[in-house]
């Protein structure tokens, strides 16, 4: 039997997966990192806690599968995306703490790029993305300016930048080169989301590199995903008795895709997590949106080719379920929820519509003046009416990405896969199947990401011979199909356009 180790390094924690030949997980361990707050709007993670992390789980889930000499046959490392560090080549140490997706840091730099007209040429012409703290351009220019002797050191060759899959897939392979490191590489969905890359090129931009002041040789090599030639090898820091290549790599949202076989255009995945991340397959060619949502490389499996993906962010979703409990206590968990909005019967939400506006609308809408609201209100409303407009608030988000997807590129939506934690609550996923009127359905195995990542290092390294094995180890564990009539389903959107759109510019008119 041969084995697959999967590294999937995320915002809060880092999990390893060991998954055998026929696509069944075997072990897994999961370590939780520190959230670094230095000043309101900050967010960093300390490189080196990361990497023992890394190191501890890895060495838990070995064990865990007992595994004999050689059996390891390959490595993938999925990652949070957008994070950056920076580290001195010589000496293997970060010259700051990695700057977290999260970060606002850099949010004036951002307004001055859409002030000076820079968010639609270059930026979104380029990248696919638009100007934001979200990605790591603009993190890099400020570590380069604000790290003393940062930008010196650029300029000798021994500063290297990378996402976090870069700065793992460098320390693993490092004991195994000449002075200097290991493997300076990342695969090209996450050089995708660095709002450096072009798309279309498959490469960095040069417009891009000197628009933020960023040295070329800072940046690493961009590969496929599925990188048959591997990206180095490696015994993971001694826990392997014969060294293991490294051969696949993805940003965590795009393993997920790839994890649901999502292969053919018009495939679809909707992670439910704290918020929502909506990847749909475009096919080979990368189309840019112009209903507000990111064009994003979703894998490469050769070199100079990629299929690509739309992408739709949505910042509320478990999080509201959260919000509910331990906020205004309407239910006593989230795991109540289902329960609790199912007492309404036939009625639904009776009318009430939620806004979860907590901190803006993100796609398609990016309203950051936007706040939350909840409409519709009578004496008759009870807390299972309201818990039922928080459920559907979830999934009316859903469907304007959808809509707007199928507006860049005519491309219907026959099926929505599913995973992340709040996928596992059953009415919320009926409803999710209403609302959209098309299937919905949840695999057997949830933790995609790790999954996703591990079925691409198996096809690097020959484990599986192509993506139709994949598809046939899959398997879903439910199937929600759509009850409702389309009438009921375009009186509900009309409602909820309306309390969207009250729901719009209330900074704007509160602090005018």
């Amino acid at each position: 039997m041969q084995y697959i180790v999967s590294i999937d390094q995320g915002t809060t924690g880092t999990r390893c997966l060991v998954i055998n030949e026929e696509g069944r997980p075997v072990s897994w361990a999961y370590k939780e990192h520190a959230n670094i707050y230095p000043r309101p709007g900050w967010v960093e993670h300390d490189p080196l806690e990361i990497l023992e992390a890394t190191k501890s789980v890895v060495g838990e889930a070995l064990r865990g599968a007992s595994i004999g000499d050689g059996r390891v046959v390959a490595i993938g490392v999925t990652n949070q995306r957008e994070t950056t560090v920076l580290w001195d080549k010589r000496t293997g140490l970060p010259i700051y703490n990695a700057i977290v997706w999260q970060d606002t840091r850099t949010r004036g730099r951002c307004d001055e790029l859409r002030a000076r007209g820079l968010e639609e040429d270059p930026i979104h012409k380029v990248t696919g993305l638009y100007a934001s703290t979200y990605f790591s351009a603009t993190k890099v220019e400020w570590i380069l300016k604000n790290i003393p002797k940062a930008a010196e050191l650029a300029k000798t060759g021994w500063l290297a930048f990378g996402t976090i899959d870069t700065w793992l897939i460098w320390n693993m392979t490092r004991g195994l080169k000449s002075e200097g490191g290991g493997s300076h590489v990342t695969d090209y969905s996450n050089a995708s989301r660095t709002m450096l890359f072009d798309i279309d090129r498959l490469d960095w931009s040069d417009e891009l590199l000197e628009l933020f002041g960023i040295p070329e040789q800072i940046m690493p090599t961009p590969l496929p995903s599925i990188y048959r030639d591997y990206y180095g090898y490696t015994n993971l820091w001694g826990q392997l008795d014969v060294e293991a290549p490294v051969c696949g790599d993805l940003g965590d949202q795009q393993a997920a895709l790839f994890g649901q076989t999502c292969f053919e255009v018009g495939d679809a995945k909707n992670t439910y997590g704290t918020g929502c991340f909506l990847l749909q397959n475009i096919g080979e060619r990368p189309i840019l949106s112009r209903h507000g949502l990111l064009t994003t490389v979703a894998y490469g499996i050769e070199r100079g080719k990629a299929v690509y993906a739309m992408e739709g962010s949505i910042a509320i979703a478990g999080s509201l379920i959260k919000w509910l409990a331990e906020n205004i206590g309407v239910i006593n968990s989230p795991k109540e929820s289902g329960a609790v909005a199912s007492m309404s019967g036939e009625e639904g939400s009776a009318g009430v519509y939620f806004v979860p506006a907590f901190s803006g609308l993100f796609a398609p809408y990016w309203d950051p003046s936007a706040r939350g609201l909840i409409i519709g209100l009578t004496a008759y409303t009870r807390r299972e009416h309201i818990v039922h407009a928080a459920l559907e608030s979830i999934c009316w988000q859903t469907y304007d990405v959808v809509e707007s997807i199928q507006n860049d590129t005519g491309v219907k939506l026959s099926k929505l896969r599913v995973d992340g934690g709040a996928s596992m609550n059953d009415f919320l996923m009926q409803l999710q199947a209403d609302v959209l009127g098309c299937d919905v359905v949840r695999p057997e195995f949830t933790e995609l990401t790790s999954l996703g990542v591990a079925y691409a290092a198996g096809l690097a390294s020959g484990v599986w011979e192509g993506m139709d094995e994949l598809r046939r180890m899959w398997r879903a564990s439910a199937v929600f199909q759509p009850r409702w009539a389309p009438e009921k389903r375009e009186k509900g959107l009309r409602a909820w356009r309306r309390a969207i759109e009250r729901s719009r510019n209330w900074l704007e008119g509160v602090e005018a």
